[in-house]
């Protein structure tokens, strides 16, 4: 009987620790939500609605603001268990909307890969055909 106990605990852990590990939080897509917000027909509401609270949010002027929307691209590492918060992301996406009173005025997404710092370290160049 304790061997049937024992047995049961462990089929019982082993399907809770398969069901935790496959969880996730919700992923953003900032490149196709950036293509629902229009400057000049957009409204706050309209970006809330689609984008959600923002990350950040910063006053440009009176009456402007910038609304700031971050996403890190991790690799397939970041992935796994117990390694996945120690992998450094290999890029981000980011959405800046500016807003002037309640209309967006201007939207831009933004991409920064790691590997775009490579050309400092090449001080001759490319060559042009």
């Amino acid at each position: 009987m304790q061997r049937f106990v024992s047995l049961s605990l462990f089929w019982v852990f082993a399907t809770l620790s398969i069901l935790v590990g496959c969880s996730s939080k919700p992923v953003r897509h900032l490149a196709s939500d950036a293509a629902l917000v229009e400057p000049g027909k957009s409204t706050r509401q309209d970006v809330l609605r689609y984008l959600g609270k923002p990350d950040r949010r910063r006053s440009i002027s009176p009456g402007v603001e910038e609304y700031v929307y971050y996403n890190e691209k991790k690799g397939f590492l970041a992935g796994l268990p117990l390694v996945g918060g120690m992998v450094d992301p290999e890029s981000y996406e980011m959405i800046l909307v500016t807003l002037d009173g309640d209309t967006v005025t201007d939207s831009d997404f933004l991409i920064h890969k790691e590997d775009d710092k490579d050309w400092a370290a090449d001080q001759d160049g490319d060559e042009l055909p």
